[in-house]
């Protein structure tokens, strides 16, 4: 049995995290193994001792190569959110690189709720889980919450304008540090090769875009008011923006998700791994002031 543990997107947010915290836990150098597509940007890593290998997902002859020798490789979900169904196809030959290198665990992140989710891209998720399901492997499905850093890409707008355009309506979410999630994740794979689990990782609590918005102007000193549109006209004022209408589609579905409940789902899994509460959003916010707040 093999105990290394491979992290694919080793170089980008969530993946170099969860090196960063199977390091803190103790895992050995030589247990770990870093994935990228671009093996130059983890030269740090290799130089600490950690074998660094090509992964990439559009190339399922070299991704089985690169998973050969690992005992769990972690599927860290990709962003090719192009609305071509790429990104399911790149987890797909992933999963299935996996199988063909040996792999004795799987492990790939998620999404709360992806069976009712209505997120343009939920059902990359879901067909990713229900394939990595159908090898018979054991596997860890890590359904990440909203990340607490997402709200980097509304705020600086809203609090310079002082005013948060949203098609939530009365949606709640548990946002959730991204760090401590990769701490959880890596928690979970340090541990011995088990049963099948699912964890749905988020936040303590649940809030309403108002509640956020209050948590903000305290941490800022700044007004900021919610103001409540329509789909259509969130469409509108995207498209005036020039976001381009594939990232509409997401941004406008996130909406949907909210307030459809899907993302108030308030669980103690992250608390039972981290083994501590979770940083609650307005401690977030009042760290984070300088990247939002100007």
């Amino acid at each position: 049995m093999s105990h290394t543990i491979f992290v694919t997107g080793a170089a980008g947010q969530l993946g170099q995290l969860v090196v960063k915290h199977l390091l803190a836990r103790g895992v050995a150098h030589s247990r770990i193994i870093a994935g990228t597509r671009s093996p130059e940007k983890l030269a740090d890593l290799a130089a600490a001792g950690i074998q660094v290998r090509k992964a990439d997902f559009e190339d399922p002859q070299g991704l089985t190569e690169a998973f050969k020798g690992a005992g769990t490789v972690l599927i860290v979900s990709t962003d090719a959110l192009d609305g071509a169904d790429t990104r399911l196809k790149q987890h797909r030959n992933a999963v299935q690189a996996a199988v063909d290198a040996g792999v004795e665990r799987l492990a790939y992140t998620s999404q709360p709720n992806p069976e009712s989710s209505r997120l343009s891209f939920a059902a990359d998720h879901l067909e990713t889980e229900r394939t990595i399901k159908a090898t018979g492997l054991p596997h860890v499905i890590f359904r990440n919450g909203w990340y607490q850093e997402n709200l980097l890409r509304a705020l600086p707008n809203a609090l310079e304008s002082g005013q948060w355009h949203s098609a939530a309506e009365g949606g709640r979410t548990s946002y959730a540090a991204r760090e401590e999630i990769a701490e959880a994740i890596a928690a979970a794979l340090a541990a011995p090769i088990a049963d099948s689990r699912t964890y749905t990782l988020t936040g303590p609590e649940a809030l309403s875009n108002e509640e956020i918005a209050e948590l903000a102007r305290q941490a800022t000193g700044k007004p900021l008011a919610v103001v409540h549109v329509t789909d259509q006209q969130l469409v509108t004022g995207l498209k005036a923006a020039g976001v381009p209408d594939v990232f509409v589609s997401v941004l406008v579905s996130i909406e949907a998700e909210v307030r459809a409940g899907n993302l108030s789902i308030v669980t103690d899994h992250l608390e039972a791994l981290i083994g501590r509460s979770p940083k609650r959003l307005g401690s977030y916010l009042v760290e984070a002031r300088s990247s939002y707040a100007g």
